[in-house]
């Protein structure tokens, strides 16, 4: 039995990993789903103050107040930032990093340096709420923006989006144990729309991976394609 510690990206929360969190424990795996502070079902605790740091200690939190050890931890999209901080801050509790069409940063850098295309795109978003910066995608941008098309899937998703803390996006990753954490054993899922997108200088590190996908789905591949992603889970375990 593997255990799997699922992190969302922007604006979603442990909600879109439903699907595919069945399929994995179906298959006899644990599996955890955690929301980050101030979104999804946790949305109500959006206050000032939130960035990339609280997200990382939520999931560090998870990780020791259910005591685990060899974890997959996985990210998607903004998730790779916040599973990259989670592994240099619990190091002995993470055994493979896995990157869901997921940033791959390093020391020093913001979510806003290394995609910065799309995070330009995203300040046009902008919005006060709770006296918090956030960006949220009107909602007849946002399925298109994450590449999911079923017309019920995406009336499922749009009340579930939720804004997302601007400082998150600005503040930049902070690794103690740099080296440590890029000798981890990887996992890179890769979406072949967004690979056209990325930009170049950092198009390589999402090829840098002992286990290597791609699949041809939108950004929300956990949501559009759960089987075949679990199949690819599966496949590493």
């Amino acid at each position: 039995m593997a255990i799997f510690v699922l992190v969302h990206g922007g604006g979603h929360g442990g909600w879109c990993y439903q699907k595919l969190a069945r399929l994995l424990r179906a298959a006899g795996h644990e599996v955890h789903t955690p929301t980050l502070t101030g979104l999804g079902d946790r949305r109500h605790l959006l206050a000032p103050g939130i960035d990339l740091d609280s997200h990382i200690d939520d999931v560090v939190s998870l990780l020791f107040h259910e005591d685990l050890r060899d974890v997959y931890i996985a990210g998607h999209s903004y998730g790779g930032m916040v599973i990259t901080g989670v592994a240099d801050r619990a190091l002995d509790r993470v055994k493979h990093l896995i990157f869901l069409d997921a940033a791959h940063p390093r020391d020093g850098e913001a979510l806003s340096t290394i995609a910065a295309a799309q995070m330009g795109m995203a300040s046009t978003f902008l919005t006060e709420v709770n006296g918090v910066e956030c960006y949220h995608l009107p909602e007849d941008r946002a399925a298109h923006a994450y590449g999911v098309s079923d017309p019920e899937v995406v009336a499922w998703m749009k009340p579930r989006l939720a804004p997302h803390p601007w400082a998150c996006m600005t503040q930049p990753l902070r690794l103690d144990h740099e080296d440590q954490v890029m000798a981890l054993p990887r996992t890179s899922i890769n979406c072949t729309p967004t690979l056209a997108v990325r930009p170049k200088e950092y198009l390589h590190r999402t090829f840098e991976a002992d286990h290597l996908f791609e699949i041809d789905t939108g950004h929300d591949l956990m949501i559009s394609e759960p089987e075949k992603v679990a199949e690819m889970l599966l496949s590493i375990v």
